[in-house]
């Protein structure tokens, strides 16, 4: 045999034979393929590259701000031109960063002055050390908690050089046990913290935001989940049964919180940032102090979330993704599941069928929101991952369900293409 015909090929010739990525990522996939003496892999190894890049998907999953996927779907389109992040149109001179959404979001919450940060555990951060650094901060041991990503309570104190001071007992905290950290130390601030998905539930005792309004203190409000207002009047109906648990900021200013701190990508629909709300004194400490530099907001995300709140202050809530998904009628749900299983032609075992679906990512922990979805049986979530775009879905009681209250009816076409695929691959 002649020597030519096992000689692998030039890295460079198979890199252009190649496609999906930039030619210098082709190149590393060819390398990789060649050294393993495997040529004929290397699209496979490009499309794998391609495919561990970030990824746009159909969240067919029922969970609506499903924190792996990006929490909030939220879409904005901005032009290629200089924005006025740090500029004052009438003056000609530097203006502030922060004023512009600022006093939307404080018109939003009704507060005084508002803030951006980058995200909520940012806020957090950032309340505690301007308010409180080298001082004490009085939290509920009932609610100095971990919150998804080892976001601790605690450890947050540590870093923002305030020491924090356990009151009450795990289950139930009283106004005087608040009252006599106060009178015992040097408490410069009082944190009630949402527990997201943790609950105690029995023999528990807590104080309202009312309570703790009287003490001599601030008292700073960890909402997380970013309800804006109880009321939702950016929807044409009611407040939806499942918000009835979940605090909002405008209502809990209005109880006499000093500040509240929660989340743009939650149940406020927007870009991942913190918001900080609250006495125009307080958010001004806040602002000036040297964290605020290190956790502020870039120009994408304050034209998102102007754009936002312009939004909300139209009340448009059809327009802001989160709303609409969430809000979506039962009946027209139902009626996009049956026309899917109808579409994906006969697989045996598919059919329509009722769901429930989440908030997610701990807002309204415990509350369920009736949906609607398409079951097929086994666990197929692989295979749909596969299709072009990615569809994620859920396995329950061995089969998989694609649940549509997550679905934009535009990605229908989608979910019926990756589950035909799936039929097919296993005919």
């Amino acid at each position: 045999m002649d020597a030519r015909s096992t000689r692998p090929p030039s890295v460079d010739a198979l890199a252009r034979t190649l496609s999906g990525l930039p030619h210098p990522l082709l190149v590393d996939a060819a390398r990789e393929a060649i050294a393993v003496g495997a040529p004929q892999q290397a699209q496979a190894l490009a499309d794998a590259r391609r495919r561990a890049l970030h990824t746009g998907v159909v969240n067919a999953t029922g969970v609506l701000l499903h924190t792996n996927l990006g929490r909030a779907p939220y879409g904005y389109v901005s032009v290629a031109r200089p924005l006025t992040v740090e500029f004052d149109l009438e003056t000609g001179e530097r203006g502030s960063r922060q004023h512009p959404v600022g006093a939307l979001l404080a018109r939003l919450c009704g507060a005084e002055a508002a803030m951006v940060v980058n995200n909520n555990a940012a806020a957090v951060l950032l309340v505690v050390a301007a308010l409180a650094a080298g001082r004490s901060v009085a939290v509920s041991r009932g609610e100095s908690v971990e919150i998804g990503g080892s976001f601790r309570v605690p450890e947050v104190m540590d870093q923002s050089g305030a020491t924090l001071v356990d009151v009450g007992t795990t289950n139930r905290t009283r106004l005087d046990d608040y009252q006599r950290a106060i009178d015992r130390g040097d408490v410069a601030l009082v944190l009630k913290v949402h527990p997201s998905n943790y609950r105690i539930e029995g023999f528990v005792e807590s104080c309202s935001v009312e309570e703790l309004a009287g003490l001599d203190v601030p008292v700073a409000v960890d909402l997380g989940s970013g309800l804006v207002d109880a009321a939702c009047p950016w929807l044409t109906g009611p407040p939806p049964a499942w918000l009835q648990t979940e605090p909002a900021a405008r209502q809990t200013l209005a109880a006499g919180a000093g500040l509240v701190t929660f989340s743009g990508d939650k149940l406020f629909g927007g870009p991942q940032a913190g918001i900080i709300c609250g006495r125009a004194d307080l958010v001004e400490r806040c602002a000036h102090h040297p964290l605020a530099r290190a956790v502020r907001p870039g120009g994408l995300v304050l034209g998102a979330m102007q754009e936002l709140c312009l939004t909300y202050l139209a009340r448009d809530g059809a327009s802001i993704p989160f709303w609409r998904l969430a809000t979506v009628p039962v009946a027209e749900l139902e009626q996009r599941a049956r026309a899917v299983a109808e579409a994906i032609g006969p697989v045996p075992g598919a059919e329509p069928v009722p769901t429930q679906a989440l908030c997610g990512a701990g807002s309204t922990p415990g509350m369920t929101i009736d949906s609607a979805g398409v079951a097929v049986p086994g666990d197929v979530l692989a295979a749909l991952r596969r299709h072009d775009p990615p569809v994620i879905a859920r396995v329950h009681e061995d089969r998989t369900v694609l649940d549509m209250r997550t679905v934009e009816p535009g990605d229908d076409r989608h979910v019926v293409s990756a589950l035909r695929h799936v039929a097919h691959s296993h005919s």
